[in-house]
């Protein structure tokens, strides 16, 4: 409103400086071309653009048209909105519904601490009234508590969807779903929905190109996803509750394990992989899932060559399956250029993860394309100054590695450089940076 009160300003001037505006037009922001006013009041809050209406005759309907709006809770910020948000929440709705007049492309809904019931009325007629206008972007992020909300059918024929994200929700099977054909970008949390209706959601999602799906607990039975144009798929869940079965051009893939379950099966990493081909980033928030993956080989029996960038946000190190699957995946990267491990604090050290980290075991591996190493929260343990040793001794092309470790005591420090100082490089143009908080940059070592 800021702004609007600015412009407005200048339309209508007063005092001393009015002379300076006498030759602007009467009404500089009612003509503006529409697209530049919907662009303004797309920015507002909804119910700033609403209040725009009082401005002139011709504000009047303008907010009315817009193609993109945004109903969440800070609407109601009032003392007595909060005594019965549901009250207000359907009297916001009903407004919408009655006087908002032209499509709708994208429509935003946020109201996580409202209390629903399973069938709200009044969200099942906003979609409703969203399937007759073009929505082509939705967001609904629904209450956290209670009985999630149960999608309606109508909400299975809003067909020019383009980008659809829902969190907290649930869907049943329609009776004759034709699909998503426009769509290019699936968001799913907490999502209740059976296998069957998610395999076939993707399924007849011919363009889908950008999916992420967040499951709380284990699925009964295994989704197998088939999406031939898939390009980037962010995953929280069971590994052993995916299959993807046909992604050929999945380049971005991240992977966060939830707990593990016993009934799901164990995890074959290198079948996991196998539909891999393009990949070019990988993510993996932890190593968790190779504890239901029985012998881990140590290497997979193909080669990833489109990896370039690998990130591990946690590891233990004196975990011998957890070691022996990132170095199993490494050994199977070779244009592998970025890599980015954060390592978590043990004091046990596994001999045989030690063994495993020995240059000497590497004698058939050369990561000819690695540029780039960071290593974050590491103390100089043992098995962390063996990581450091292998990367550096076979890693002819390594330019920087960057060590970013916990807080330790200065003393300490100085033995962890002496001991970086000593450790061999294949790389002639390699320099290691130790970075701390209360000394940026104490490297090049």
């Amino acid at each position: 409103m800021f702004l609007l009160a600015k412009i407005y300003y200048m339309m209508y001037p007063t005092g001393r400086r009015q002379y300076r505006y006498r030759t602007l037009p009467p009404d500089i922001l009612s003509n503006l071309p529409q697209k530049v006013i919907d662009e303004i009041l797309i920015c507002l809050p909804l119910r700033d653009a609403v209040r725009t209406s009082i401005l002139s005759k011709k504000w009047r309907y303008i907010w009315r048209r817009l193609p993109q709006l945004t109903l969440e809770h800070t609407l109601w910020k009032k003392r007595e909105d909060i005594t019965d948000l549901t009250r207000n929440f359907s009297e916001i709705v009903r407004h919408i519904y009655c006087y908002h007049a032209g499509p709708i492309k994208k429509f935003t809904l946020c109201i996580p601490y409202l209390d629903l019931d399973r069938r709200c009325p009044y969200i099942d007629r906003l979609i409703s009234f969203l399937s007759r206008n073009g929505i082509q972007h939705l967001v609904l992020r629904l209450p956290i508590r209670g009985n999630s909300y149960e999608l309606p059918p109508l909400f299975f024929t809003c067909f020019q969807l383009r980008h659809l994200t829902l969190y907290n929700c649930s869907m049943n099977h329609p009776p004759h779903f034709k699909g998503f054909d426009w769509l290019t970008s699936l968001e799913l949390h907490d999502v209740t929905i059976s296998s069957k209706l998610l395999e076939r959601l993707i399924s007849r999602s011919p363009l889908l190109e950008q999916f992420v799906l967040h499951i709380s607990g284990a699925l009964s039975n295994v989704i197998e996803i088939s999406a031939p144009m898939l390009r980037s798929f962010d995953y929280t869940g069971n590994i052993s509750s995916v299959l993807l079965k046909n992604v050929p051009l999945l380049a971005k893939f991240s992977l966060s394990q939830r707990e593990y379950h016993v009934a799901a099966g164990k995890c074959n990493i290198a079948m996991f992989f196998e539909s891999f081909s393009a990949l070019e980033h990988l993510h993996l928030n932890d190593m968790s899932f190779v504890a239901g993956a029985g012998e881990i080989p140590t290497r997979l029996p193909f080669n990833l060559n489109y990896v370039k960038h690998v990130c591990i946000s946690s590891i233990y190190l004196s975990d011998l399956d957890e070691v022996s699957c990132a170095l199993c995946l490494i050994r199977s990267f070779p244009y592998l250029q970025y890599m980015e491990m954060k390592v978590e604090a043990s004091d046990d050290n596994d001999i045989l993860a030690l063994e495993s980290l020995e240059v000497e075991r590497f004698s058939d591996v050369t990561f000819n394309h690695l540029r780039e190493v960071k290593l974050i929260q590491t103390n100089g343990t043992i098995p962390e100054m063996q990581l450091m040793k292998l990367l550096l001794a076979k890693s002819p092309r390594l330019v920087r590695m960057l060590i970013e470790p916990c807080l330790v005591e200065e003393s300490a420090t100085v033995k962890i450089l002496a001991e970086l100082t000593k450790l061999k490089r294949a790389s002639p143009k390699a320099e290691v940076v130790y970075k701390l908080d209360k000394h940026p940059n104490l490297g090049p070592v």
